[in-house]
């Protein structure tokens, strides 16, 4: 149950992501990301491409349909999927139609719910032998990997390779975390991106195998990333999540703030 409250919050709360996060468009100095009109667009190696913004600067109509055929037909042209991330508060309301329209299929909706970092730090509490550590080597990168490709299914060899290139980039710093039972069996992970320059830490991940499930690991690894932003100074922490999460977010105090939805084009030969 929603109070007045928690709608002012997330109002707040959903004014702070969009000026900070959506504006700045998640370290867009990087490597592979160029800004086109009003949107960032990026290549991501092993993944394709994706599109950020945040607003669209008044485009409508066939001049917007123009703009959304241009990104599909540049991706297209480099034989890879992208995807629009789209948010439920996105003008103009009949993007979703136009996105459709252009080829694009819509995902699984995700709520992104954001809270104050110091609410949500906790220290771990785990099951008696388990452990939570920091993992920083490529060794430990193809571990979480496996979790990944177990937990989730897919080809997630994407992974490695750019969390190496998070742990160790200068752009929004990145710490990941797994947690080990007491035979050293990655039992879960997650990490998190400080992003520079903003109030916000996001957080990611979060896959845990089924039979350790139920047991506080997810819980676990929220608190212990809200504790390392605070430690590094930031307020806020944002999370796209999915229903199974919420329950677990809210207690920790974080409020849902907007819905975002990824809108998917995917080229003829399905990469």
């Amino acid at each position: 149950m929603t109070t007045h409250d928690d709608d002012g919050r997330a109002a707040a709360y959903r004014a702070a992501y969009d000026t900070q996060l959506r504006a700045r468009g998640f370290a867009p100095g990087r490597a592979g990301t160029e800004r086109i009109g009003p949107v960032l667009r990026r290549v991501q190696p092993g993944q394709g491409g994706l599109i950020l913004y945040r607003d669209l600067g008044g485009l409508d109509g066939p001049e917007l349909d123009a703009f959304i055929a241009a990104q599909r037909d540049h991706f297209a042209a480099l034989g890879q999927p992208v995807e629009w991330k789209y948010h439920g508060h996105d003008l103009p309301a009949d993007l979703p139609e136009r996105l459709r329209a252009a080829g694009f299929t819509p995902g699984e909706r995700e709520t992104v719910v954001i809270g104050e970092a110091a609410t949500a730090a906790a220290e771990p509490r785990l099951p008696e032998g388990v452990r939570l550590r920091e993992v920083s080597t490529g060794a430990g990168f193809a571990r979480i990997r496996a979790l990944a490709e177990e937990v989730w299914g897919g080809d997630w060899s994407w992974l490695p390779p750019a969390m190496t290139e998070w742990v160790s980039g200068a752009d929004d710093p990145c710490t990941v975390l797994a947690v080990e039972s007491p035979d050293g069996e990655v039992v879960s992970a997650a990490w998190a991106r400080f992003h520079t320059g903003t109030d916000f830490a996001s957080l990611w991940g979060g896959a845990t195998l089924p039979g350790w499930r139920g047991r506080g690991l997810y819980r676990t690894l929220v608190g212990a990333r809200a504790a390392l932003a605070v430690r590094r100074g930031f307020r806020y922490v944002q999370v796209d999540a999915l229903e199974t999460s919420r329950p677990i977010l809210a207690r920790l105090g974080l409020v849902p703030a907007a819905t975002t939805t990824p809108y998917i084009w995917r080229p003829a030969n399905g990469r």
